[in-house]
């Protein structure tokens, strides 16, 4: 370690400290649900992340009175500059003590990098890019967070702030349980969108073809959120980096996809709430927590929907309520009693009218901080 209290992350063992200090630093968080620590590996790879064919990454571990006290990443994410034509830089996998001068520190290292690549502005945090665990918890710090969902230190807002973050965008978790959803309405709904798309079906994702259906939800997803805030179009070789990811914990009944005379034109994707499960393993697979996962899945009662997307030219129809009625409907008869809708974006009133719609209420608040370099 350098006497200046920031160390560039280049050594094997340095990288396991930057892993592993994430597990130390919520020790004592009742709350914090330690992530797979092979997941975390694979994040910062260069080699075995498709994320960085186009993007680079450097990382960053601080110390304090002889202990590591933080770690940042700072991230170029080609893709998405040329998509939104912008020069921004993320900051990403930020973890700190309390200490404002550590904080400072780790984000001056961080946005000198970006400055250096060229970047105007730095946006996050990430984890590494926007189509990861991105956001800090700024609210909801007493729940659990569902599978895929950061949990942080609530010092976090004001760490950054005070070092000239601004709030760029809020991204809302709703919670809908089965005291506050209403089946009969769902039904009625259900019939209603029926007459009105006679040629409607919605059927659960088949798993033995898990390769044609993730093309098909790539497409629809690249084609839904097209106009949305902080949207890139996800590659083929991410969607098959994510379709073996979730080849494990792909549930058929919580995730649909909706076809109108035979073509695809909506989907959601639901996953069981793998967190019950990995908040006793410390985030180790081996040698035991595989069996955790297989013996364990049947006591998991919640899910979170985590993508979702309706083609243009059928929004507003009611298509994406009904997505949400299937899973329920599966779900209830399972012991499953409740799910969150996450993310959604601040700005994003069609989605938020859905999700109160169908009985969600908002349950926490994630947020993205920026800054002019």
């Amino acid at each position: 370690m350098s006497t200046s209290g920031v160390t560039v992350v280049t050594t094997d063992s340095e990288r396991k400290q930057f892993i592993d200090f994430q597990y130390t630093h919520y020790a004592t968080d009742g709350h914090f649900i330690p992530p797979l620590r092979m997941d975390q590996k694979k994040l910062i790879d260069e080699k075995k992340n498709p994320f960085y064919q186009n993007a680079e990454i450097k990382l960053f571990l601080a110390e304090h009175n002889g202990e590591i006290a933080g770690r940042i990443g700072a991230v170029v994410d080609h893709r998405f500059n040329e998509y939104h034509n912008t020069k921004t830089g993320h900051f990403a996998f930020f973890e700190c003590i309390d200490h404002q001068p550590t904080a400072d520190l780790l984000l001056r290292v961080a946005e000198d990098w970006l400055r250096d690549k060229g970047m105007e502005d730095v946006l996050g945090p990430t984890a590494p890019g926007m189509m990861d665990v991105i956001g800090f918890l700024v609210d909801g710090f007493d729940k659990d967070p569902y599978i895929l969902m950061p949990y942080t230190k609530p010092f976090y807002e004001k760490l950054v702030t005070n070092a000239g973050y601004k709030g760029e965008m809020d991204l809302l978790a709703y919670i809908v349980h089965k005291d506050t959803v209403s089946l009969e309405r769902g039904q009625r709904a259900k019939e209603i969108v029926k007459r009105r798309i006679p040629g409607l079906v919605v059927r659960p994702v088949n798993l033995k073809n898990i390769k044609s259906e993730i093309d098909i939800v790539g497409d629809i997803y690249n084609e839904t959120w097209k106009n949305n805030w902080g949207f890139l179009p996800i590659t083929k070789e991410e969607f098959a980096a994510l379709a073996e990811d979730l080849k494990l914990v792909l549930d058929p009944d919580l995730a649909h996809i909706a076809e109108v005379d035979g073509k695809p034109v909506a989907f959601s994707v639901g996953i069981p709430d793998l967190n019950q499960i990995f908040k006793t393993m410390d985030g180790k697979l081996f040698p035991f927590g595989i069996f955790k996962i297989l013996f364990q899945r049947k006591k998991i009662n919640r899910f979170r929907t985590a993508l979702m997307g309706v083609i243009p030219e059928y929004q507003g129809k009611g298509i994406d309520a009904l997505l949400h009625q299937a899973a329920i409907e599966k779900a209830l008869p399972r012991g499953i009693h409740e799910s969150e809708l996450s993310w959604i974006l601040g700005n994003n009133q069609e989605m938020i009218r859905v999700a109160e719609k169908i009985g969600g209420r908002l349950d926490k608040t994630y947020r993205m901080f920026s800054k002019k370099l």
